[in-house]
């Protein structure tokens, strides 16, 4: 077991990259849990309290530079919710095996974002709607904020409303089963579907996965899953991560935030993968 001050050392740091990725951090934290033998189930459910915490810490400097946008995140979390709800009770069933695969597995879509898998899953997808539709248009979903790097004001609209309300759900089921904030497939639907600049979809997943982890939370407190001796340091940590890399997100380059995201997902694919194997052949 972790020592508390270890435990928030490590946690701020995955603040930090949760921040800046738009992971949440507990994407990286369950991994590590379950990779020093917590029980998959219960490093899940523990970990939904620092997405909590690390959503509503960074989520402050981001309000108030205007880089999240509060309308379209509202809209977002009617889908994720709901979806949290019913992920975290597929969990309270299901064998903790296959909780690896299934991670493995939806970390994978995080490579939608690369050239050739966007051609292939999304463009023929999108090819019929270029310009904002019905449900984007009423809602009014679009925004502007003034980038620290580029020095100037960069606007934007969403589009297809629908649709991305429609992989917000995914995010929110595969948040409740898997306690890991959905960041990375949220990101890849913001950025991908809605068509929001990349600090904009950081910035609103972070708003966002609160929300959805309060919401599977009390499906898991009810299963008593929850682990008050992890949970503690790890908000402590991740709140304290998220205020840091929320401050460094609009200090740093897009290119460079691509690159952090796609090396921490690479790196959790593997040790997941790993682990499940390891659970099915001994």
């Amino acid at each position: 077991m972790f020592s508390v001050p270890v435990l928030i050392v490590i946690s701020t740091f995955v603040g930090i990259i949760g921040a800046l990725t738009g992971l949440g951090g507990a994407s990286i934290l369950v991994p590590i849990l379950v990779l020093f033998g917590i029980p998959m189930k219960e490093a899940v459910a523990s970990t939904m309290a620092t997405i909590i915490a690390t959503s509503s810490s960074s989520s402050v400097f981001n309000l108030t530079e205007k880089i999240a946008n509060v309308r379209i995140a509202l809209y977002l979390e009617i889908f994720t919710v709901t979806g949290a709800i019913l992920g975290a009770t597929i969990t309270k069933v299901i064998s903790p095996v296959y909780l690896y695969f299934f991670f493995a597995a939806f970390l994978l879509t995080s490579f939608m974002r690369v050239g050739i898998f966007r051609r292939i899953f999304l463009e023929r997808i999108l090819s019929s709607s270029k310009d904002r539709d019905g449900v984007a248009r009423y809602l009014d979903l679009c925004g502007a904020y003034r980038d620290g790097i580029r020095k100037e004001k960069v606007s934007y609209r969403a589009r297809n409303g629908i649709l991305g309300g429609c992989g917000m759900f995914i995010a929110g089921l595969a948040a409740g089963m898997l306690g890991i904030g959905a960041g990375a497939f949220k990101v890849t639907v913001q950025e991908n579907i809605l068509g929001l600049p990349p600090k904009v979809s950081s910035s609103t997943s972070n708003l966002i996965i609160g929300m959805t982890a309060l919401a599977a939370t009390s499906v898991y407190l009810s299963c008593g899953f929850l682990n008050l001796m992890l949970m503690a340091p790890m908000v402590v940590g991740t709140a304290i991560g998220g205020i840091v890399g929320g401050r460094l997100l609009n200090r740093l380059s897009d290119s460079f935030l691509r690159i952090l995201f796609f090396t921490v997902v690479t790196v959790l694919i593997v040790q997941m993968l790993s682990k499940g194997v390891m659970s099915v052949w001994p």
